[in-house]
């Protein structure tokens, strides 16, 4: 560890500051550290035992692996994708231009949806947020090219340069096409008339981090009436037959109420071609080498990626994304050990147990602190990795006669075809947010329960190996963190279900909202990487890092002559990360968590371990003055 500077003056460089000078960030990806380094394990070894599959040097139980490795074969064969160049997707981007009308799209938009063609709107099936054990139908307005309307703004640092990128990128992809010079100039020119409309009616990054407002139901003939000309009520006929739905829920009220200024009789033609682009692109990662490395191109700029991935490394990526439950499966039973399995449930008991204690000493009164002790309680733990793979995996099939494109779109279709069926089924709760093999945690407000994947339970986090104490500032804040959204500006506003339910008495929210403030005004406006942080977008990730340290240092007590020491130099080590200055401008403004320095920085100062642990003292750079600290949990 280096103390220059003084580890009172700045955790983050003082633990990590050696390791940040001479860390090289790999050219094809934004960033190195931290959860990035145990990812980048991870595949190593992943990718290590799909060439051994590939080459039938090994086999395993997973039945659906089978199919991941027939999909892995024909990513990486070159010679066939090249061969095949982009005529994988003409028929579909031919279907899009011979659409007569909008009642013609309307007709066959499931269809095009499954083939992978770029709607108007957005739409699916989610866990209802009222009644978390029943499933509803959702819309939402379609995507736009820049990553947030907020880079649509005048005089916005990055928005024109990304827009330039994205033009030519698409020009590059268009000249594979059939389309004459003067078409391709049309569609481009139509493509940013269309994107344009659509940035001044979507949801912005800080409006989605309120999740919460996406609940908006709506009768579906007031939706139907909203999307005309679309005809939703044919597209409902195309999926359900003559089953009626009772409502739909409304993701971004703004876009649907404001659906006719970007999609209409009158441009029509605009949005095929708006739609033709958008398609071919989405499509250029699964056809010719030179078509994904023109696909590509607007993502590296973005955030300030020299090159693209290797084929080999790309496959496994991609196979990883759409069999990811049976590699999780597979990564768990070959990789997880059942003793750590056993202690981390244990220490996640051990937490639940100290959130229930702060809980009856904290801020509520008794009828909300039995609710929340009762929502603590029923709190599911899926550690791990499912015991086993959902029957959806075996319909995944991978045809050998199949292009690259059609093998990923037969999969999506599938993948299609099951969510738009558990309308009318009950809520399978046994399903994981994440895969074994991901290096992250979640909590889901909707299933009440918590993920941790066995990819996170290594070093730095956890291990066997390392000091109770560092294993508390890792895993055990992670643990508590993932818990806290329970009870963070999002998750508090649902109940033990998991269902959208004010089940705090008024004052006692109106504490809470009071406090959820002080965090807000905590990191509003802190200068950093170019631009200032949102204090709003990034409160309910800072509410679970607070939560979560105060319960980790609360189970520190337990422990004889605690090395408190020791416990922030790996919450330290925990958050360290190099990254490219354009990848740290897209989290500012589109990411819900903190910069990693300013969460190893920012939460120790709430709490006056940190100071009896590094002797800190108001001349110190550390130090925060005890009206300005906040505890929440």
């Amino acid at each position: 560890m280096d103390n220059k500077p003084r580890i009172q003056d700045d955790l983050y460089m003082a633990v990590n500051g050696d390791w940040l000078e001479k860390a090289v960030i790999p050219d094809d990806k934004p960033l190195t550290g931290g959860f990035a380094d145990l990812d980048e394990g991870v595949e190593k070894l992943l990718m290590a035992d799909f060439e051994a599959f590939s080459k039938k040097e090994k086999a395993t139980d997973v039945e659906a692996m089978g199919d991941a490795i027939r999909l892995y074969e024909k990513a990486i064969d070159a010679k066939a994708r090249d061969e095949q160049g982009i005529k994988p997707v003409l028929p579909l981007l031919s279907r899009i231009l011979a659409l007569k009308d909008p009642k013609d799209l309307s007709l066959q938009a499931k269809e095009l949806l499954e083939e992978g063609a770029e709607l108007p709107f957005q739409f699916g099936v989610e866990t209802a947020m009222d009644d978390a054990t029943k499933h509803c139908f959702v819309i939402l307005g379609p995507n736009i090219i820049l990553p947030d309307t907020s880079y649509y703004a005048e005089g916005h640092p990055a928005g024109k340069q990304l827009l330039a990128v994205y033009e030519g990128m698409a020009k590059e992809a268009l000249k594979r096409t059939p389309l004459s010079e003067e078409e391709q100039a049309l569609f481009i020119k139509d493509l940013f008339e269309v994107d344009a409309a659509i940035a001044k009616c979507v949801k912005s990054q800080l409006e989605w981090a309120d999740y919460v407002k996406n609940h908006n139901p709506m009768g579906v003939d007031e939706v139907a009436e909203l999307l005309k000309p679309f005809d939703f009520k044919a597209l409902l006929h195309s999926i359900y037959g003559e089953k009626e739905l009772d409502r739909v829920i409304v993701y971004d009220p703004r876009a649907i109420k404001e659906f006719n200024t970007y999609f209409n009789e009158g441009n029509f033609e605009a949005y095929k071609h708006w739609a033709y682009v958008r398609t071919l692109l989405k499509a250029t990662p699964f056809l010719s080498l030179e078509l994904r490395a023109i696909g590509s191109t607007f993502r590296r700029a973005m955030l300030g990626i020299a090159k693209d991935p290797t084929l080999e490394k790309d496959a496994y990526r991609t196979v990883s994304r759409y069999y990811g439950e049976p590699i999780g499966v597979y990564y768990g039973r070959t990789y997880f050990g059942e003793e750590a399995k056993k202690d981390v449930v244990a220490l996640v008991k051990s937490i639940i147990g100290v959130y229930e204690k702060r809980i009856r000493r904290g801020f509520l009164s008794k009828p909300t602190q039995d609710k929340a002790i009762e929502k603590l309680s029923t709190i599911e733990i899926k550690m791990g990795y499912p015991d086993f793979v959902h029957d959806i995996y075996k319909r995944c099939k991978v045809d050998p006669e199949d292009s690259y494109f059609a093998a990923i779109r037969k999969i999506m279709a599938v993948r299609l075809e099951d969510n738009f069926s558990e309308l009318f089924k009950d809520v399978d709760r046994s399903e994981w947010g994440m895969p074994g093999h991901m290096v992250n945690a979640c909590y889901n407000p909707s299933m009440n329960d918590i993920t941790f994947p066995a990819a996170i339970l290594q070093k730095p986090f956890y291990s066997l190996k390392q000091k109770r104490e560092e294993n508390l500032g890792g895993i055990g804040a992670v643990i508590a963190h993932e818990i806290s959204h329970a009870f963070d500006n999002n998750g508090a506003q649902f109940d033990e279900k998991g269902c959208l339910n004010q089940w705090w008495t008024p004052e006692d929210y109106a504490a809470f909202q009071k406090e959820t403030e002080r965090m807000i005004e905590q990191f509003d406006g802190i200068e950093i990487h170019g631009g200032k942080l949102s204090g709003k977008l990034v409160v309910s990730e800072n509410i679970a890092d607070n939560g979560g340290m105060a319960a980790a240092l609360e189970l520190m007590k337990e422990i004889p002559d605690a090395d408190y020491q020791a416990f922030f130099v790996n919450w330290a080590k925990v958050w360290c990360r190099k990254a490219k200055e354009q990848y740290m401008n897209y989290l500012l403004q589109n990411d819900v968590h903190s910069p990693a320095e300013l969460r190893a920085n920012m939460q120790p100062r709430n709490f006056p371990e940190w100071y009896e642990a590094f002797d800190v003292k108001e001349t110190d750079q550390m130090y925060l003055p005890p009206e300005k600290r906040v505890n929440i949990w």
